[in-house]
């Protein structure tokens, strides 16, 4: 498959209000994309859409929450609308839930997997016809350092974001033969909001939550704009997968070598960060 040129091209984001969206979504007006942006919260969004109208040619703002599938599925037809194509779909919404698994409740873990996992399958069932009009476009759904690890405490989050790495797998091999390439990208520890406005059941409350997320937070070193371009690198080189920071890379080792006993050997350096 061809290398992909973003310059010119029309790249919907997802969750660009804030962190890694916000970086996709100025990385890309930089590179000469349109974009069609959408996010949750209408505010944030209209702050990204004018910081990348500096540069962009035409930016569209979607506010929707990822967990609405009619607003998912009515997108295309907006973003049409708006740019009359769509080349680049970037699934990067995404929320967080603190607690062990006995400590949230199953309405909790739904609100997750409807955002985490069902958005990025609504949103490539809605733009997949969409894509394959176009002479060369791709998606890119991001997963996690913890869509190749799973620690404690994550069970929502990783069965989410496990769940988005098997789809995006056999969704590639199903469009290996196409013009529509899929990138399925590993972020490690980047500094974004997403642990500071994680759900917190009342299960999961307990009075050091708050100075395990502060230090648990520390361990996030990698700017979001860094984040940004090298997965907008890989999108141009139609990298399959794209691992971000040493954690991602190490841990993807790691698991790959010792499958059933990684975290045993990870445990003693994830608690002694913590305490």
């Amino acid at each position: 498959m061809a290398t992909f040129t973003i310059r010119g091209g029309v790249a919907v984001v997802t969750g660009a209000g804030g962190g890694i969206g916000r970086a996709l979504a100025l990385d890309l007006a930089s590179r000469g994309a349109e974009l069609a942006l959408t996010d949750r919260n209408a505010q944030t969004l209209a702050a990204t859409a004018a910081l990348c109208r500096a540069s962009a040619r035409k930016v569209s703002e979607h506010a929707f929450d990822m967990a609405d599938a009619a607003a998912i599925q009515a997108l295309p037809e907006a973003v049409l609308a708006d740019h009359g194509r769509a080349d680049l779909v970037i699934n990067n919404a995404g929320v967080a839930l603190a607690g062990d698994f006995d400590q949230i409740g199953l309405d909790d873990f739904e609100w997750l997997m409807a955002i985490n996992f069902w958005g990025p399958v609504r949103m490539c069932k809605a733009f997949l016809p969409v894509l394959r009009q176009r002479p060369a476009a791709h998606i890119v759904n991001i997963s996690s350092l913890f869509g190749l690890i799973a620690p404690p405490g994550q069970t929502a989050y990783c069965a989410a974001k496990f769940g988005v790495r098997g789809f995006s797998e056999s969704l590639r091999h199903e469009l290996q033969d196409t013009d529509v390439g899929v990138t399925l990208v590993h972020p490690g520890g980047v500094k974004t909001d997403i642990s500071n406005n994680a759900r917190i059941p009342a299960g999961a409350n307990d009075p050091d939550l708050a100075i395990r997320m502060q230090k648990f937070n520390a361990l996030l070193t990698i700017e979001p704009g860094e984040a940004a371009r090298q997965i907008l690198d890989g999108v141009e080189r139609r990298a399959p997968r794209v691992l971000i920071g040493a954690d991602a890379r190490g841990g993807d080792r790691l698991q790959r070598l010792l499958p059933a006993r990684y975290w045993t050997l990870m445990k003693r350096g994830a608690e002694a960060a913590l305490k």
